[in-house]
């Protein structure tokens, strides 16, 4: 199926990858915010595809699904990119969700549940779900974390880079620690739904299943369990 120039049957290729294309499609799906749509992403996925099985070369001695996976991601981060879709509300949701659970974390002593983080924002419970699933882009550390607040790019927070960034904060022993503390006082539902999205890779159609509710409440879900975490790691 391979030689020096690339893939022989680039059509073949496109049906046989087709799904490794879904499943990573799926799987960012679940870290983009919600007016993100999944067809595009998919599109873009299979373009980075059909370059990919242009470009390979088996003397690079890379197997060409880890090949494939590199110019698929790539792909769909220059469409996201070029779409300029992000709304600025983002990260200014998720900051009052995240202090409004902070300052009842330490008012209570356990996890406040969704009426009293709402309560605590001052808006309806339906308003406090409707930011959770607009906000469905959170993520547990983000490299502005790291830069000055003027040097907000959601994108770089996907860059898959062999530079320092905010992934050798997690080989920090202490950070470690206080993450698992962490996960371990999230709720059970959404320590269950953290562990389906990030260790098993499933997506949140599929999550939704297991939990017999939407795909939207799930995503409610993670952006709330996110919420926790960063509320619990303020100063790492």
């Amino acid at each position: 199926m391979y030689n020096a120039a690339g893939l022989q049957d680039k059509n073949q290729c496109l049906r046989d990858y087709a799904p490794l294309v879904k499943r990573l499609a799926h799987q960012m799906m679940s870290r983009l915010p919600y007016s993100v749509q999944i067809d595009d992403i998919i599109q873009a996925g299979m373009m980075g595809l059909l370059d990919a099985a242009s470009r390979y070369d088996e003397i690079h001695g890379a197997q060409f699904e880890t090949y494939a996976t590199q110019r698929i991601r790539g792909a769909m981060l220059d469409e996201l990119r070029s779409a300029d879709w992000l709304p600025r509300s983002l990260r200014r949701d998720m900051r009052r969700i995240e202090q409004a659970v902070s300052r009842l974390q330490q008012k209570l002593g356990r996890a406040p549940n969704e009426t009293e983080i709402a309560t605590e924002l001052e808006v309806p419970l339906v308003e406090y779900q409707q930011m959770l699933q607009e906000a469905r882009g959170a993520q547990l550390i983000y490299y502005e974390d790291f830069q000055d607040e003027d040097h907000d790019d959601f994108f770089e927070r996907f860059e898959f880079s062999n530079d320092s960034d905010p992934l050798s904060l997690l080989q920090d022993e202490r950070f470690k620690a206080e993450l698992v503390r962490a996960i371990d006082i999230l709720p059970e539902r959404e320590r269950m739904l953290m562990g389906m999205i990030y260790e098993q890779e499933m997506n949140l159609r599929e999550v939704g299943e297991v939990f017999g509710v939407s795909e939207s409440r799930i995503s409610q879900l993670h952006s709330q369990a996110v919420a926790r975490l960063r509320g619990s790691l303020k100063g790492y």
